[in-house]
């Protein structure tokens, strides 16, 4: 069954998609039982290593699997450095704060010791942000392989901006073979993590270019991330979940209801009305976990390369 929706999911992708569509196989579960069969037992303990020394990885690697599925689709072009000659997506401004990049490395090389050239860097990114979680909240089938080509300006042309509308963000998500659901429900990814001030700070002093504050957002929030962010172009961090930014939970959308979404896409998602009900069933726990989990497999699907397309690379920041 799950063989099935993998393959479904990947017609259409094959539809919506700009970059990359699903050919050459199909992601299965356990593609590594044979010729790896410590592969997940790998990524996982090595995740679970530096996750318990750095608590604010599940945050990143759930950021930096997103950020690769949405360009190119999930094949690791987000991993990849930049040449002489080009300048790969982590370099674009979008990604300019990921990190995490020196965990991956560390479980493919513990990998590369175990199976040499048989587990792809896509495999691995998608496992380790599920492990991150240290719950299984939802399933990672395996067996994509790794893109050549990685360039900054896909990265710009496809990753949804902080500063978009509902509209945008919805035709965002439908190129990626995504629905309004999945954008409803992986909003809800930012549970967790921090947001850096300059991506929203237009909402608290220059809205609409008057020096004016955005009226959609919750007074009393706004004042208090006055505090924090000083003028338009200061660089710090906040909590996109206030006081509960390292808990995977259904919090953020009480808050979205209560008009503290950080960014102007999550504000977004309070302009289509219709939308009102979903948001309402997402404040139930187990609602949102079971749906999160549905939507997180269909974007790990986007744009895979399996069979014989892409490579295994032997390093995930440089093609073989």
């Amino acid at each position: 069954m799950k063989a099935v929706l993998s393959l479904l999911i990947c017609v259409t992708v094959t539809v919506f998609a700009v970059f990359g569509v699903c050919q050459g196989g199909d992601l299965t579960k356990n593609f590594y039982k044979n010729s790896c069969p410590l592969a997940e037992e790998i990524v996982q303990n090595v995740t679970w290593m530096h996750t318990s020394t750095n608590p604010v990885l599940p945050a990143k690697f759930l950021r930096m699997h997103f950020h690769d599925c949405f360009v190119r689709g999930c094949e690791a072009s987000i991993l990849l450095n930049s040449t002489a000659n080009s300048t790969a997506e982590k370099d674009a401004i979008p990604n300019l704060s990921l990190t995490g990049f020196d965990v991956i490395d560390d479980i493919k090389a513990q990998l590369e010791t175990t199976c040499p050239g048989v587990v792809s860097c896509a495999d691995i990114l998608a496992l380790a942000a599920r492990d991150a979680f240290k719950k299984p909240i939802w399933e990672v089938l395996t067996g994509r392989r790794d893109g050549t080509v990685s360039l900054a300006s896909e990265a710009l042309a496809n990753l949804p901006s902080p500063f978009s509308n509902y509209t945008t963000l919805q035709q965002s998500f439908a190129s990626k073979g995504l629905n309004v659901q999945d954008l409803v429900v992986l909003s809800g990814g930012h549970t967790i993590g921090v947001g850096h001030c300059n991506f929203f700070s237009n909402r608290l002093y220059n809205f609409t270019g008057k020096g004016d504050q955005d009226p959609s957002l919750n007074p009393t929030y706004a004042a208090f991330l006055k505090t924090q962010c000083k003028n338009l172009t200061d660089t710090s961090t906040v909590e996109m979940d206030p006081h509960s930014s390292r808990n995977f939970d259904a919090h953020y959308y009480v808050i979205l209801k209560q008009h503290e979404g950080l960014f102007q896409s999550d504000a977004a998602l309070l302009t289509n009305t219709g939308l009102g009900k979903l948001i309402n069933q997402l404040t139930n726990q187990n609602t949102f976990f079971s749906e999160f989990g549905m939507s997180m497999e269909k974007m790990g699907a986007i744009g895979v390369l399996t069979g014989t397309l892409g490579e295994i690379r032997k390093k995930c920041s440089v093609i073989n």
